[in-house]
């Protein structure tokens, strides 16, 4: 750098050098540092356009001459992107690899081709419940055969998912499956289900292979007051307590008959009354 030549120095003196010099001088460095060791003929992301400018194709910057552009690929953003495609590039050539070998992708859920065996025993049963006199089924599935380390799955689906029969809105099918056995799929009335904590449970006996659904519907009054504001949802367990008290000695039992009731766990094991409607082995 020319420090003798700036007006009031002396000759022979090096005057203060300005801001904008230095980063001149250090851009010019730069650029001689950066011919030495980078060839722009084959850089991939270099690149002239029709005005005369230099575009890096990474970065999506524009530069004025090569000077600009060299000083550019040494910076952070320019090296932080460079990082960037270098992890991409390794990461789809790693899945490209376990592709080729056979492999899968990560994320991936791969459709398994299993021979189904047919359909599992079930029984159904109608239960009700003795206090809010709500109608339900059990449904006892099961699977002698099942796949080591599979549990069944339980889904509602609508009438107009499936494409076995002609869509009713009257009715909706709960599904379900179990590797390998085929999906066992049960057409019930198009009500509102109650899934309150003891209305609706599964339960999968891994030891004797058998497998769990109870369904409870939701009665006229439940449905009609569901998604209105007060309802039980946001009612304390002791208001709670004083319904079913009062629901209790309504159906015809006394107060005595209530608190026994309390004490053998009625009001958490609820005893169903049970009635056969369909067995097939």
């Amino acid at each position: 750098m020319d420090y003798q030549n700036r007006a009031g120095s002396k000759f022979g003196g090096g005057g203060v050098a300005s801001q904008s010099a230095t980063n001149a001088d250090r851009r010019e460095r730069l650029r001689k540092l950066a011919l030495e060791t980078i060839d722009l003929d084959k850089d991939p992301y270099f690149f002239r356009n029709h005005v005369g400018s230099f575009e890096c194709r990474l970065c999506l910057t524009v530069h004025q001459n090569d000077g600009s552009y060299l000083a550019h690929t040494q910076g952070r953003k320019h090296q932080t992107n460079l990082a960037r495609r270098a992890a991409k590039e390794q990461k789809e050539a790693a899945n490209k690899d376990a592709l080729l070998n056979g492999g899968f992708m990560p994320g991936v859920q791969v459709r398994k081709n299993i021979v189904k065996i047919g359909r599992p025993g079930y029984k159904i049963t109608k239960v009700r419940d003795p206090l809010t006199r709500q109608a339900g089924l059990l449904f006892q599935l099961l699977y002698p055969e099942i796949a080591p380390g599979v549990q069944p799955r339980v889904r509602f689906m609508s009438a107009y998912e499936q494409k076995i029969e002609d869509p009713d809105k009257g009715f909706q099918y709960l599904l379900v499956a179990a590797e390998p056995y085929e999906t066992c799929g049960f057409k019930l009335q198009a009500r509102e289900i109650d899934r309150r904590e003891g209305r609706y449970w599964t339960w999968w006996d891994a030891d004797a292979k058998e497998f769990w659904c109870q369904v409870l519907f939701k009665t006229e009054r439940d449905e009609r007051y569901s998604n209105v504001p007060g309802g039980d949802e946001g009612l304390s367990w002791t208001t709670k307590l004083w319904k079913e008290k009062r629901q209790f000695m309504v159906h015809g039992a006394g107060v005595s008959a209530y608190k026994n009731g309390i004490r053998a766990g009625a009001c958490r094991k609820r005893n169903f009354q049970v009635t056969t409607f369909a067995q097939e082995a």
